[in-house]
């Protein structure tokens, strides 16, 4: 594989105060836990650029009434994909652009992944997403049991049917061929039976365990590589074991270890090929003197050149 020299980044963060798609609250606060773990200090000391856009705010929908009895918040969540979709649009222009959303819950990404597919189309090349998370959330509005649609983005921003008329009409639409999820190991009857269809690669925490992380993820950057791809990295909290990032509402036991989260970042850094990224699910309220916050900050910075000899010694 030939891998890009590492560039400068123009870093956008974009705070978004979502939690209308969790189970439960606190996850609004995320972009200020993020902002008091030094996120802009991080990327400033890799010599990069870094300009806070601040907190997006959602687009007023009207009453919405569906048939799952189960769904919450429809309208809020719509908004916000709405909203979303045009920031992440607006907030990817430019040479060596690099939007970092910082949520709130994981149904940002259905805005965040339809706003850049959308510039990617324009730029005329292919939008890429690896999706760093223990859920796939490709529940449709019909299928979700919970309603917390914070399992739908994925389903959405490829275009499965049963969004029309509910979320906004997608500026362009993510080929499912061109998304990797790994580290998965909660999927829902509904969504495996989807998955096993949709073209999506799905590496849950079995086959990590079976066949390693660089075995796995390698094969997925060299396609990025060879087509000039636009390559978004979507990393919810949960992905990682809750052992070392408890502030998540959806803790499921096995995750990621540190080093294996490391070792994700450091070859996406490796490909020069990362052009955005999400950081999700955060809950403040449920961490731990501000570890996770700041575990999910280190990581971001590994992604964007620091290695772990740079690492200083933390204090809990």
């Amino acid at each position: 594989m030939s891998y890009q020299k590492t560039k400068t980044k123009q870093c956008r963060l974009v705070g978004v105060p979502v939690q209308d798609g969790a189970g439960r609250l606190g996850c609004e606060m995320g972009p200020s836990a993020y902002r008091t773990a030094g996120i802009a200090r991080a990327l400033s000391k890799l010599g990069h650029s870094v300009t806070d856009l601040g907190n997006v705010a959602p687009v007023p929908q009207r009453p919405m009434a569906h048939g799952n009895a189960a769904l919450k918040l429809l309208p809020e969540v719509a908004g916000w994909t709405a909203a979303l979709s045009k920031v992440a649009y607006e907030a990817s222009a430019g040479q060596d652009a690099m939007p970092i959303f910082m949520g709130g819950d994981h149904c940002l990404a259905a805005g965040t992944l339809t706003g850049l597919a959308q510039r990617a189309a324009e730029m005329g090349r292919p939008l890429f997403v690896l999706w760093l998370d223990a859920h796939p959330d490709f529940h449709t509005l019909e299928t979700t049991e919970s309603g917390n649609l914070h399992g739908v983005p994925m389903a959405y921003a490829t275009g499965r049917a049963g969004f029309d008329g509910y979320f906004p009409p997608a500026p362009a639409w993510l080929d499912p061929h061109n998304v990797c999820m790994m580290g998965i190991r909660s999927v829902d009857p509904a969504e495996r039976r989807a998955l096993e269809t949709s073209g999506i690669t799905v590496h849950d925490m079995r086959k990590i365990d079976e066949h390693g992380i660089v075995s796995l993820l390698r094969p997925f950057l060299e396609r990025v590589v060879e087509a000039d791809g636009l390559l978004h990295v979507s990393l919810d909290v949960d992905f990682l074991d809750p052992g070392i990032a408890p502030g998540v509402g959806t803790t499921v036991p096995g995750g990621a270890t540190f080093r294996e989260a490391h070792l994700v970042m450091e070859m996406l850094h490796d490909t020069g090929m990362v052009s955005s990224v999400d950081l999700v699910e955060l809950n403040p309220f449920l961490d731990e003197r501000g570890r996770t916050a700041i575990l999910m900050v280190e990581l971001l910075a590994s992604l964007m050149g620091r290695r772990v000899l740079d690492y200083p010694t933390r204090s809990f």
